[in-house]
């Protein structure tokens, strides 16, 4: 399929706005929490202010944008949860009982920032907060409870963790095409998801919109993680800011482990073509998601 799209440059920038404003809203947060003990709000900040390209936060605040035609401040909260229950998930993801890296977005990892028991204390206080924040501080109730309980199915214990649990007990284990599609939906694509359907709710979409874009979000999150495999295999610790190989070295179950890099390639491409095809009824305003997905499907990081 051929994609209109902006040029690179233009959606880099677009995209390093909407980091800038998820950062400048978390810092606030942070900043109006007075009971943290310092130490543990100095891990919480290191995390999330270390880098990254805040994609889910920015996909929270475009498709309210794409919805609404603004940016409400129920968005700017969704995006400041998602974002913390993603830091949340590579801190634990870095543990030593689970990866184990030392690097992440190429610095110390939290733990070895700071030490075991902080890290995984810092994990569970921005996910706890990540729910308090929408209760709190998004007025409509009905909003704020659609937002709480669509984060929390996408990040639950039958969404991000169950997948995490699945890619733990996959390791070093002949896998099948269908446990990989599940490990998938569900460690990875499952929070997409999420991000986009929290950007609709946030901007009072209709249910036909939501729809849309949870779908789209799906297929941006399974491009996102085969192409993540495909860059354990192909990229640099320095390119990455995380250890290359890693998914090899511990018996991970990839897509380039199953079916090869260029069938993994094949299915990349494929699913961008889906996640276009998700919000083309949405026309010309939609056009910086379809720009997101062609972004999943070459990049280099």
């Amino acid at each position: 399929m051929q994609i209109q799209t902006t040029d690179n440059q233009a959606f880099r920038a677009q995209l390093a706005e909407k980091a800038d404003l998820t950062g400048q809203v978390l810092e606030q947060i942070l900043a109006d929490q007075a009971g943290i003990p310092p130490r543990l709000k100095a891990a919480m900040q290191y995390m999330l202010q270390s880098g990254g390209k805040r994609i889910r936060a920015a996909m929270v605040l475009w498709c309210c944008e794409l919805t609404a035609g603004k940016l409400t401040p129920a968005a700017r909260i969704a995006a400041a949860a998602i974002e913390m229950v993603h830091t949340y998930s590579l801190i634990h993801d870095d543990l030593p009982a689970m990866d184990d890296d030392d690097l992440r977005r190429g610095r110390a990892s939290c733990h070895k920032q700071f030490d075991e028991a902080t890290a995984i204390l810092a994990g569970d206080a921005l996910l706890t907060l990540a729910f308090e924040l929408p209760a709190q501080r998004i007025d409509d109730a009905q909003t704020a409870v659609r937002i709480i309980r669509t984060l929390a199915e996408a990040a639950g214990p039958s969404g991000m963790i169950a997948g995490q649990m699945a890619d733990m007990e996959g390791e070093h284990t002949a896998g099948t095409l269908e446990r990989l599609r599940y490990i998938h939906i569900n460690k990875t694509a499952k929070m997409f998801s999420a991000a986009a359907g929290l950007g609709a709710i946030a901007g009072q979409a209709s249910e036909q919109d939501v729809a849309a874009l949870l779908s789209y979000g799906l297929k941006i999150g399974l491009g996102f993680q085969i192409a993540d495999d495909l860059l354990d295999v192909t990229a640099s610790s320095e390119q990455l800011g995380k250890t290359a190989g890693k998914d090899a070295a511990q018996g991970k179950l990839t897509y380039p482990s199953l079916v090869g890099i260029e069938e993994s390639r094949v299915l990349l491409r494929r699913l961008t073509d889906e996640a276009v095809e998700a919000i083309r009824y949405f026309g010309p305003p939609a056009e910086i998601l379809r720009r997101l997905a062609l972004e999943m499907q070459t990049r280099n990081r």
